[in-house]
């Protein structure tokens, strides 16, 4: 009580600064709370070092994954300006973890085995933290997607698919994977130092060794936070210290997470299409990289599915309709046509295109019917009216807000009068 009363206390005193000086005083007064609740006593706030413990490379058995990550946690706390700004910040709102572990319930236990499979920082499971507060569907205004934040140059180059109906930086597997590929690389490139290769992933590995290259001829330190980066990447490094520091020293609560298995993977044949029982409907918020669900093409034919609902599933897809349906349409090929002509007009692969019509070869006669998905066909191009809103327009087509933005690649909610939105509209 006496701590729970403690904090409270310095919280509220936070919340009154406002100016520089002030801020000072708060980050103070912040310091002055980390350091009395400091574990293990050994491990002293630093200014700007980097430096890093070794880290346990098998699971911590815990009952709620947060304590598991809280265990494990190697990077050493900070009483850097930075990361005391940031800590002010959580502490001000102290609401923000409940949405975060809501979020994170199904994702965290998988991100968190991972990392630790891999032998990584535990550290690096708060970083979607950071990037997106753990939401699949974000958009950055750089084209970056996903919870991990990947731009198209990254994900192709470790083999993410992207195309009109699937985009694999939305997918929790495929995503996570490239990530902690792209960090580890980037951990080998700045010879094994963490705040440089996480500032890297942020702002390119390009412009960090820049900075480090100016500092070591300038004689000036390489530490992380000497480094001349643009304002977004000064931040982002001492955003995870913060949340590390957060979580290790029990500084507010983060609401409990079983530490359990969540989800699992069920395979899917080449080409399905759902049917709009509601049993389902989470399944949307699962497997996010699927852009026009519940068309579930140009994926790696499967879907990420809750655990308990996994025996469930399995009667239930044997009668998922794979060949023509009222969710198909039959096109009969005409003098000119190719299947690459034709996967073009719909927005598919010539692979998608075989695959639904069981084609062995690339050639097709005059007259041949071949099946196509009717989603392939409905789409509608709207122009934003003085007076709109992505909710408004979403309910007006009956699609979700977070799907207009996927469609459109949008990184906000705020529209211009006179924009294009593409919307996909499903068969009733």
């Amino acid at each position: 009580m006496l701590k729970r009363a403690f904090l409270i206390a310095c919280t509220l005193t936070l919340t009154a600064c406002q100016s520089t000086k002030e801020d000072s005083q708060a980050n103070e007064q912040t310091q002055q709370v980390i350091e009395s609740h400091t574990v293990p006593s050994q491990i002293q706030p630093h200014h700007g070092v980097e430096h890093v413990q070794s880290f346990p490379v098998a699971p911590i058995h815990a009952e709620d994954v947060w304590e598991r990550i809280r265990q494990q946690i190697s990077f050493a706390p900070s009483s850097h300006p930075r990361v005391l700004k940031r800590v002010n910040w959580y502490l001000q709102h102290p609401n923000y973890m409940d949405t975060i572990s809501q979020r994170a319930g199904p994702l965290l236990y998988y991100i968190v085995t991972e990392i630790e499979k891999r032998g990584l920082p535990i550290e690096l499971a708060l970083m979607p933290l950071i990037e997106t507060d753990f939401d699949m569907q974000a958009y950055s205004h750089k084209h970056a997607s996903g919870l991990w934040q990947l731009t198209p140059l990254i994900a192709k180059h470790y083999g993410i698919e992207i195309n009109p109906w699937y985009d694999g930086r939305q997918d929790l597997i495929d995503s996570t994977r490239v990530a902690l590929d792209f960090l580890t690389y980037l951990h080998k490139r700045f010879d094994g130092n963490w705040y440089h290769a996480v500032a890297a992933y942020n702002t390119g590995e390009g412009r960090v060794l820049r900075a480090i290259e100016t500092n070591r001829k300038a004689g000036r330190s390489t530490d992380f936070f000497a480094l001349q980066l643009p304002r977004q990447t000064r931040h982002y490094v001492p955003k995870l210290i913060a949340a590390t520091q957060l979580l290790k020293q029990q500084l507010m609560p983060f609401p409990a997470i079983a530490n359990t298995p969540a989800i699992t993977t069920v395979s899917l044949p080449a080409a399905t299409i759902l049917d709009r029982d509601p049993n389902w409907s989470m399944l949307a918020e699962l497997n996010t990289g699927y852009a026009r669900f519940p068309a579930l093409l140009g994926g790696p034919n499967r879907l990420i599915m809750p655990i308990d609902k996994a025996q469930q599933w399995q009667a239930y897809a044997k009668n998922l309709p794979t060949m023509p349906s009222n969710q198909w349409q039959t096109y009969t090929v005409r003098k000119g046509d190719s299947l690459s002509v034709i996967a073009a007009n719909y927005e598919l692969s010539v692979s998608q295109l075989k695959s639904f019509n069981q084609l062995r070869s690339n050639t097709i006669r005059i007259g041949q019917r071949l099946i196509l998905p009717v989603l392939a066909d409905q789409h509608y191009t709207y122009t934003v009216k003085s007076g709109d809103s992505l909710w408004r327009i979403a309910k007006q087509f009956n699609v979700s807000v977070n799907k207009l933005k996927q469609w459109n690649e949008l990184s906000s909610s705020t529209l211009q009068i006179g924009k294009q939105l593409t919307i996909f509209l499903a068969t009733p």
